[in-house]
């Protein structure tokens, strides 16, 4: 059943952020200057997961000088974790599509456009941004990270009899309806495989894949990831795995 609340022709953007104060206007300034392809217009939806430097006041300062666009700020009382971040947005979203767009600058905004394009074609209802496929740019930083993405997304495909090539990605493009009509249960980085998980599970779904660019970041410059999220992502794939449904 499609949700009467949701706006045609509108992109929603969850943005989820934590400890972006440096980063968080850049971020949005590239969400702004994007023209999406269908005069398709743009719902910015923030959440600060209970930030501990300055995020929260960098956001309020960069509404208060934006007011020509449309943006939902909510803040965690205290800090949940991504998935968490996420979930809120997800509740909160009235966009036809949805897409997350983490705070930082790993991610190109100006490739909306390029997982749209599936969508409103009418050739998909999911649309993943593979950071391994296709000709965009890519920063060269960790080879164990490249070999530890790769094998979760090796062992999520054979849960769910996809042939993903980037699991872990960021960029997942969603229409509304489908993502908001999904129970989604994990806080943290686990959402990427219980995502993936329910969303081979529903009914006639249609999956496809984009490349795109990667900006990525060392830990120095701010990224938050580390093994440990690499086993929770291990057990998720599994857990959600097994479920049947």
């Amino acid at each position: 059943m499609t949700n009467s609340k949701l706006t045609s022709n509108k992109l929603s953007i969850i943005v989820p952020a934590y400890n972006e104060g440096k980063t968080i206007h850049l971020i949005l300034d590239k969400i702004k200057n994007v023209t999406l392809i269908n005069n398709i217009q743009k719902e910015i939806i923030i959440i600060n997961d209970c930030s501990t430097d300055d995020t929260g006041e960098c956001i309020k300062k960069y509404i208060e000088n934006n007011s020509e666009l449309e943006i939902k700020y909510h803040k965690h009382q205290r800090n949940k974790g991504k998935g968490a971040a996420i979930q809120t947005g997800i509740q909160n979203a009235t966009g036809e599509y949805l897409i997350i767009q983490d705070a930082d600058l790993e991610y190109d905004p100006n490739e909306y456009n390029l997982m749209l394009k599936p969508i409103i074609n009418g050739h998909a209802d999911v649309v993943y941004g593979s950071r391994f496929m296709g000709g965009k740019p890519h920063r060269i930083l960790f080879f164990w990270h490249t070999i530890g993405n790769k094998f979760l997304t090796f062992i999520s495909n054979m849960f769910t009899n996809l042939n993903l090539t980037d699991m872990e990605t960021c960029y997942k493009m969603f229409r509304t309806e489908v993502i908001q009509s999904i129970k989604l249960e994990e806080n943290r980085f686990g959402f990427e495989p219980e995502v993936t998980s329910r969303i081979s599970k529903v009914k006639n779904i249609r999956i496809y894949e984009i490349g795109i660019s990667y900006y990525g970041r060392t830990y120095q410059e701010g990224k938050k990831i580390n093994w440990k999220d690499g086993f929770r992502a291990i057990y998720c794939i599994i857990k959600y795995g097994l479920l049947s449904k």
